[in-house]
């Protein structure tokens, strides 16, 4: 247990670091005062500003950003000059966030999440290099005897193209919608010699105590191949399948297809840490490009206290040719806020009952 609380530590702690660095850079690029950087939420547990205040008494040069880690490893900010203040005489106007320019305003907010980005890429990269470039197609490798495929009459060989009328292309894509139709009869699509087949295939439900999920019976290829332009395409293909994911997951939030109950908060992300760390370092490294995709997409979405909420002010504010009153904004920010906290709260609350 003490050894997965310091995965879920280190990795949720990459992920912000990676995003706050995102917007701290392109902070100081553009001259805005930053007067904190954190990383964590709630009471801090360390800070330079005690050094910071020694080094100033002693006559040394000092950096204007207190950096700090806070108690709680969720999270973490830039408190930028200006922003969420109506008037902040604390530094020179020119230092201000609202005194830049549109385009530099989006790109410090955008970057959070364009650093989020980087990184997953840069993390799948690595795992092609390392371990080779996985088979990425839905053509079926295996058939388990006496498994629901096997008695629907599918073949090995045969290459899944929908689930539930909804197309695969990936491995990815398959499993995301065989996920959203949980224990359910599902319709496979498959096609064999150039000819569609339709299948309608239950799934085998494991025992609540003993074995939790659903099975359909099925193996594909595992084998792995090298080279380096294989492995940028992999990445890159990866990438885009997990981009993917996310967003059908948010359409089927919206359309019924997956409820709120399914979703996982800091508990659902400690358990698949546990989970994947058992697995080894390939799992441990596609868990981190996959949550470093999913907060970098998550916080574009135009939603208030999101990075995404921000820029979609900048455009509206870029609509009318003049900005909207502080205070309207902060209000609106500061109701996104409570609503995230109380999804937080209740996403967490089913996370725990999931583990009871």
């Amino acid at each position: 247990m003490i050894l997965s609380i310091i995965y879920f530590i280190l990795i949720l702690g990459l992920i912000v670091l990676v995003h706050e660095f995102g917007h701290f850079i392109f902070s100081k690029m553009f001259h805005v005062h930053v007067y904190e950087f954190a990383i964590g939420m709630g009471p801090k547990i360390w800070s330079s500003e005690k050094l910071r205040t020694k080094r100033k008494k002693a006559g040394k040069k000092v950096s204007e950003t207190i950096y700090s880690i806070r108690l709680i490893p969720i999270g973490g900010f830039n408190q930028l000059a200006g922003e969420g203040l109506e008037e902040d005489k604390k530094v020179p106007k020119e230092s201000l966030l609202g005194s830049k320019p549109g385009w530099q305003r989006f790109l410090i907010m955008f970057f959070g999440a364009g650093n989020n980005f980087i990184l997953a890429f840069i993390v799948l990269l690595l795992c092609a290099f390392i371990y080779g470039s996985p088979d990425t197609s839905t053509t079926i490798h295996k058939i388990i005897e006496d498994s629901p495929f096997a008695e629907a009459g599918i073949q090995e060989g045969d290459k899944i193209i929908s689930i539930n009328d909804k197309k695969v292309k990936t491995l990815d894509d398959m499993q995301i919608y065989m996920a959203i139709a949980g224990e359910d009869e599902t319709t496979f699509v498959i096609e064999r010699n150039n000819q569609k087949y339709t299948y309608q295939v239950t799934p085998l439900v494991g025992d609540e105590k003993e074995e939790k999920g659903y099975s359909f019976g099925i193996q594909f290829n595992s084998k792995f191949e090298r080279g380096f332009i294989r492995s940028i395409k992999y990445a890159g293909y990866k990438f885009y399948s997990i981009g993917r994911q996310v967003f059908i997951t948010i359409k089927e939030l919206f359309t019924g297809g997956v409820s709120v109950k399914q979703l996982s908060g800091p508990v659902g992300i400690y358990s698949a840490v546990d989970q994947t760390r058992n697995a080894g370092w390939y799992s441990v490294l596609n868990l981190i490009a996959l949550l470093s995709i999913n907060v970098g997409i998550m916080n574009l979405l135009p939603f208030p206290a999101f990075d995404g909420g921000r820029i979609l002010f900048l455009i509206i504010e870029k609509i009318r040719r003049k900005p909207i009153k502080m205070e309207t904004e902060n209000l609106i920010h500061n109701i996104g806020f409570f609503i995230l906290l109380a999804l937080l709260i209740y996403v967490t609350f089913n996370d725990i009952l999931r583990l009871i």
